[in-house]
């Protein structure tokens, strides 16, 4: 396929070749090169008679890349530019394969094949048998069925019983999608099966085809092909072949087939043939109803005269397949694309109650607008053939097979040009509408993959097929009807060929297929062989191996041929060890590609030779005991530069760990799992390990490594953990695997035998799981690769965590679950206390521990080991069928699994905390699991001493709290291990033990209280004040903590330590809170409980925590600051005063609601006062006022004005000034008169003689002077607005009364109101 473009030899030369006799192979399995069909051999000049094509170069078997054992220990020596074996064919297939190859000199034969991306299944059709099998199972578990095709079938003239390359297969998986991970590494239980004749369009039907006993196919035998008219387009002309189309009958080119919901066994297909049809199949296990749809889906057009012809384009429409873009929510409606000569077709397949099919919109894909589509009639340009349609597995990217016939303008000669073209849907297009062609819009410029390649004929660019979804992400597989396969990778402009290449004897690539991910994503490349089995592509290979494709002159004759041997010879040069053998031109395209290579190929000469010099220094250990200086030249050679996983003895120490053992064998499946060797192969590695160990100290590489790589050492001792956990859970199955052989233990069960159980079963998910990421590993089997990957240790939790609905289903009973739930958190607990007991044991060997997260605390195992604790409590709490024996089981190991789960949390927030990270999210999440567990496991444990005692004759109560204490100790020692508190108190409440209670408390001690404060707040809750201080005696610090928070009993405390000046702030304090809550209200000789606790602070109460403010004040004696605290005690006690008589006014006047346990602000206060136009409440402002501080007057400044304006306005100057003018008063009426005035009251309570001894020297005149002369210089506005007598100035009586307004507050200053001092409101 990707051949340059080249002259094509006449026939004569071809016919000469074809007729030359075989030569013998060099392959003992080679079949004779009569079964392959001449016309296309002899397209390909220097192509070998069978086998993959390129490179065509003389190379070794595929069976001498196939190890009769398995790969040594040095992974790193593994080709990374090769394919990796996956697995065998089952050994049925092989022996019809052999059956085959005896019969070729006689008949001929050829097979079919292909592998299903969904269910992880390859068929193959030999003969007239039809081969159906898992391919990710090893070959010792391999289930193959076989199933015989229907005689009257392969009787037929057209197909021939031993043209076996002619059908299409579709399978339909009857299993529901919730389970079909779990049988991902399973046997598919239940799948049917629907195989079409490509020349015929003969059907068979397996309804369930792993079904026992072997059940006769359903068939059906489409009608006769009907030969049209073909129009084809060549050269710009269109020309009738109609004898052409006599002469090449219809082929059916794709074959797709869903289930129907809610029903058994049925399902419909659909299939496309070349003379422009579109069959219909309604399959059930009662038969099989063919119907041809009528629809005009190909630009089919009838003729003038109303005949049955057609002009259709030959071999279209092409492709078919299931659309999965934003999925209908009706189950019973399907879309399908179709992919024509220049469109794609969308149609809805309405699957119940009838089958119909109808046609939602199209897309031209070959038109006349480049930004749309592929522009055609372009110069040089003679033909477009879309060869294959696939859409990704989200449904958002469609991509298009194109070869486009072009003429070289200056040679004239013709090539092909091969690319891809790749469409999205347009945001918020309706994909449902009918008829909208602009659908979809092109993601991308279109994908050139090789600009000039060889003419070939029709047949084979139609047995192209395209597949996508495979690694690298955006890559795509092309298969050719020659035999090869072609991974187009795309990256930064320019496009990556790699060409899947087995030696001759491996036969032709008959279908590829994406591995299935354990997780979403998407997997590596998988390729189904003709004659040697199914083989993986790494991603490593290919990006390490891809090439551009060959873009060169075709005027230059030969070129060809010399290119492709050039080629060949730089991929066998590159296929080497890339870390010894570089290809200058591969390695001119890895440097074009350094930035991206970072991820896969990072590793630089001097990290290798670090890495090599290493590995040479340890061999010289093992074998003699010395160092031979090896600190300096490991230093010397870059040994320390790499961190974490990159550090060269990190990556030594991964590497002894994860050694796969050559005399493992995956010929054996499931014995391994008896076999000693695996635990013999455990204990090797130990012992390497150790002696790795002993070399880094005595060559004193440890010492450096704990100064300059802590995480390093870490990693590596974390190794040693593993590998000790892994040998303890390789023990643990080995018992398991015999109390069930001989039925004993509690994890037995009668319906598993010794290769099953839970553990065998997440062993199986965690292989497998590393097989699928890890395509080196596929050949091996599931147990092996899990006891060899050592270091992956993690991956179990993470399996628990995200396929524990697997091993554990919800369909098991409930006794089956337990059984599982039980030996699954055995295993758990196994691995954490090894890898504990490994750390004890090695501890001097450890780094500093601050910052580093133990593997064992990392978030994969928090919840591994949550979502397993979770079932054991859904268990343990809500299912009543287990019996009580159960329960305790289920019990004790829940209890051993929340130890170890506790201690990985905690861990985990150590190290977050010591690196200065924010612990608050996992905090929580630690305090909610904790207390979920343990109160599940102490309500259980109440359980079962009530029904241990139920029958007991005697002091019950005494026997039950034995027996609870009993029971409880150990929770009691992990609840006050990881400070649960709340399970504390229980256990003491419930024991009825205050000298517990008390050691507890002694023994919790933390930075915030401790168990002391949960105590503390525990009776505070109970209101049991008094014991709350009692025992608070005892535990001074803590009870401080405590009642910082609990003013209302600190005071208490307080005086109890003759603290009285603290004592006096305390009840200051509390007295001026705003707080609402219920508090407690004092009374002397009053025993303080319940009773008083929910007494809402009046202002009574504010007043009496005032007075005892004041005595303990008194009591303390005088300091210097016993004058100030005690005035402004009294000023706020006055205050109080001042807002009860302001109420009680207020309320008098204005009816609202009662204030009277609300605490107001001084500034609130006085705009009621200012808001009830009161003359007493007027004049109760200033009073405010004076009791606060000057920084209050200060701050409320205009407040202060608004008080003077009102005052002002309490009495009618006018009518003063004209009552005085009129009546004439003398100087004594008129002081007489003003004294009665309001204005003059204010005046004198702010200014007057007095007010200095009772407010303070810093009185009123410090915020607002009473006259204006009293003002030091400035501006108009400011005299304005400095002075009450610039206030009363903006008055509107100010210019007739303001002499009597002046006067008023003047007369004040000079005869101070001494009522204030005698007023009851004010006085204590």
């Amino acid at each position: 396929m990707f051949s340059p473009g080249t002259k094509r030899r006449n026939l004569s030369s071809r016919t000469d070749r074809t007729s030359a006799p075989a030569t013998q192979s060099d392959s003992p399995i080679t079949p004779i090169s009569a079964i392959r069909n001449p016309h296309l051999d002899n397209l390909v000049p220097n192509r070998p008679g069978t086998g993959t094509p390129a490179p065509w170069a003389p190379r070794l078997s595929v069976l001498a890349r196939i190890s009769p054992v398995n790969r040594s220990d040095k992974e790193d020596e593994t080709d990374p530019v090769k394919p990796v074996y996956v697995g065998e064919f089952p050994q049925v297939v092989r022996d019809e394969q052999a059956s085959l190859i005896q019969q070729f000199v006689t008949s001929g034969g050829s097979m079919s094949g292909g592998m299903d991306a969904k269910t992880s299944l390859a068929w193959i059709i030999c003969r007239d048998k039809l081969f159906l099998w898992t391919y990710l199972l090893p070959v010792a578990t391999m289930k193959c069925v076989v199933r015989e095709l229907p005689k009257h079938i392969l009787d037929s003239k057209d197909i021939g019983r031993n043209n076996n390359d002619h059908w299409l297969l579709s399978v339909v998986s009857w299993d529901s999608q919730s389970r079909s991970l779990r049988k991902s590494i399973k046997h598919q239980n239940s799948v049917g099966i629907i195989i079409c004749n490509k020349k015929t369009g003969a059907v068979a039907y397996w309804p369930d085809i792993f079904s026992d006993g072997e059940t006769a196919p359903v068939t059906c035998l489409t009608s006769s092909h009907e030969p049209a008219p073909i129009s084809s387009f060549f050269d710009g002309k269109i020309t009738s072949h109609r004898n052409q189309s006599m002469n090449r009958p219809r082929t059916f080119n794709s074959l797709i087939a869903s289930a129907v919901p809610d029903s058994q066994y049925v399902c419909v297909a659909l299939a496309c043939s070349s003379n422009g049809q579109l069959w219909q199949y309604h399959c059930s296990p009662m038969g099989i109803q063919c119907t041809k749809v009528s629809q005009d889906i190909c630009g089919l057009h009838s003729q003038e005269d109303g005949s049955s012809q057609y002009l259709v384009n030959d071999g279209y429409p092409r492709s078919l397949t299931w659309s999965r873009s934003r999925l209908q929510s009706d189950k019973f409606n399907r879309k399908f694309l179709l992919l024509t000569d220049h469109e794609i077709q969308c149609f809805c397949l309405k699957l119940f109650p009838d089958v119909q099919v109808s046609k939602l919109w199209s897309y031209e894909i070959v038109g006349t607008d480049n930004d749309l589509c592929i522009k055609k009639d372009l110069a040089g340009q003679k033909r477009i053939w879309p060869l294959d349609l696939q859409e990704d597995e989200e449904g958002a990217v469609i991509t298009i097979l194109v070869a486009t016939l072009c003429k070289d303008r200056i040679s004239s000669s013709s090539y092909i040009q091969y690319s891809l073209l790749t469409l999205q849907y347009k945001f918020g297009a309706d994909i449902d509408a009918s008829g909208d062609k602009r659908i979809l819009e092109k993601k991308a410029p279109i994908q050139v993959i090789i600009p000039k390649a060889r003419v070939e004929n029709d047949d084979f660019l139609f047995s192209m097929r395209l597949r996508v979804g495979g690694k690298p992400s955006g890559s795509a597989l092309i298969l050719s009807g020659d035999g090869t396969a072609t991974v187009s990778h795309y990256y930064r402009s320019s496009t990556l060929l790699y060409q899947f290449d087995l030696p001759y004897d491996a036969g032709k690539v008959l279908d590829a297929s994406v591995l299935p991910s354990t997780e979403h994503g998407e997997g590596a490349w998988v390729v189904l062989t003709e004659k040697a089995g199914i083989w993986a592509i790494p991603v490593k290979a290919i990006v390490l191996g891809g090439v551009e494709p060959p873009e060169r002159s075709l005027s230059r004759r030969g070129s060809s041929n010399e290119r492709s041997v050039q080629d060949d010879t730089r991929s066998l040069n590159y296929s080497g060890n890339i870390a010894s053998t570089r290809s200058f031109d591969v390695q001119d395209v890895v440097d074009r590609k350094k930035a991206n290579m970072a991820g896969i190929a990072h590793r630089t000469a001097r990290d290798e030779e670090s890495e090599a010099l290493l590995r040479q220094l340890f061999h010289d250990f093992l074998s003699s005991g010395q160092v031979n200086n090896s600190l300096e030249k490991l230093k010397n050679s870059g040994a320390f530069d790499r961190e974490d996983e990159t550090n060269v003895f990190t990556r030594m120490s991964k590497s002894i760990v994860d050694t796969l053992a050559k005399h493992w064998t995956t010929t054996r499946g499931a014995e391994i799992l008896s076999m000693t060797v695996v635990s013999t192969q455990l204990m090797d590695k130990q012992q390497k390990h150790e002696k790795f160990l002993q070399f880094l100290a005595l060559s004193k590489c440890h010492e450096e490594l704990c100064l300059r790589q802590r995480n390093s050492l870490q990693i590596i001792l974390e190794h040693g953990e593993k590998l000790a956990a892994m040998i303890q859970l390789r023990e643990l199955q080995n018992t398991i695997c015999q109390n069930r052989s001989t039925g004993l233990g509690s994890l037995t069960s009668n319906s598993e035998t010794p290769m099953s159980g839970a553990l065998w079963d997440l062993i199986q998910f965690v292989g497998e799981r590393a097989r699928r990421n890890t395509v080196l590993l596929m050949d091996r089997d599931n147990t092996e690769v899990f006891y060899s990957k050592v270091s992956e240790l993690e991956e179990v939790f993470h399996c628990l965590d995200k396929q524990l609905d697997y091993v554990v289903s919800a369909d098991e009973s409930y006794v089956v679950q337990n059984q599982r739930a039980c030996e699954l958190s055995k295993a758990c607990v196994t691995i954490m206390h090894a890898a504990v007991h490994y750390k004890n044991e090695h501890q001097l060997w450890y780094p500093p521990s601050e910052g580093l997260t133990p593997w064992y605390c990392q978030l994969v195992v928090r919840n591994g080991l949550w979502r397993i604790a979770s079932l054991m409590l859904q268990l343990l709490n809500e299912v009543s069928e287990l019996d009580m024996s159960a329960k305790s089981d289920l019990h004790c190991y829940l209890e051993l699994l929340t130890e170890v789960l506790l201690e990985a949390h905690a861990g985990a927030v150590t190290a977050k905390a010591e690196r200065g990270e924010k612990t608050e999210s996992l905090l929580h999440e630690f305090w909610s699991r904790r207390d979920s567990l343990l109160s599940s496991l102490y309500q259980r444990i109440k359980d079962s001493v009530e029904a241990e005692n139920k029958d007991f004759r005697g002091d019950l109560v005494e026997q039950k709290i034995e027996s609870l204490r009993k029971h409880s100790s150990r929770l009691l020692s992990v609840a006050k291990q990881h400070e649960c508190y709340s399970i504390l108190w229980e256990i003491c409440c419930d024991l009825n033990d205050p000298e517990l209670l008390r050691k507890l408390m002694h023994e919790s001690m933390g930075p915030k209280g401790g168990f002391s404060y949960f105590v503390f707040q525990k009776l505070h809750e109970n209101k049991q004040f008094s014991k709350l201080l009692r025992l608070g005696e005892e535990f001074h610090e803590e009870l401080l903590i405590f009642l910082k928070e609990h003013p209302e009993l600190l005071w208490l405390h307080e005086l109890f330590l003759h603290q009285f000046f603290s004592a006096s702030d305390t009840l200051h304090g509390l007295a001026l809170s705003e707080s609402d809550g219920p508090v407690m209200a004092p009374e002397v000789g009053t025993e303080v409980e319940s009773d008083h606790s929910n007494l809402e602070l009046r202002l009574a109460d504010r007043k009496r925590l005032l007075y005892l403010s004041k005595i303990a004040l008194m009591a303390a004696g005088k300091n210097a600051e016993y004058e100030s605290k005690l005035m402004r005690i009294e000023a706020d006690a006055k205050i109080l005063k001042l807002q009860e008589a302001i109420l009680d006014i207020y309320h008098a006047v204005e009816t609202e609601q009662q204030l009277d346990s609300e605490l107001l602000h001084p500034d609130r206060l006085i705009q009621l006062c200012l808001k009830a136009k009161n003359p007493t409440l007027s004049l109760m402002a200033f009073d405010i006022f004076a009791w606060t501080s000057t920084s209050f007057r200060e701050n409320h400044r205009k407040l202060l004005e608004e008080c003077w304006k009102n005052v002002a306005d309490q009495d009618d100057w006018n009518l003063l000034y004209q009552v005085s003018v009129a009546e004439g008063w003398s100087d004594e009426e008129t002081i007489k008169n003003l004294r009665e005035t309001t204005l003059f009251k204010a005046s004198s309570r702010c200014y007057g003689d007095g007010a200095t001894e009772v407010f303070g020297e810093e009185g009123f005149d410090v915020v607002l002077p009473l006259r204006q002369e009293n003002l030091e210089g400035g501006s108009i506005l400011k005299d304005c607005m400095g002075s009450v007598e610039a206030i009363l100035m903006q008055h509107k009586h100010f210019p007739e009364a303001g002499k009597l307004m002046v006067t008023a507050i003047m007369l004040g200053v000079e005869d101070y109101d001494d009522r204030v001092e005698n007023d009851p409101i004010l006085m204590d």
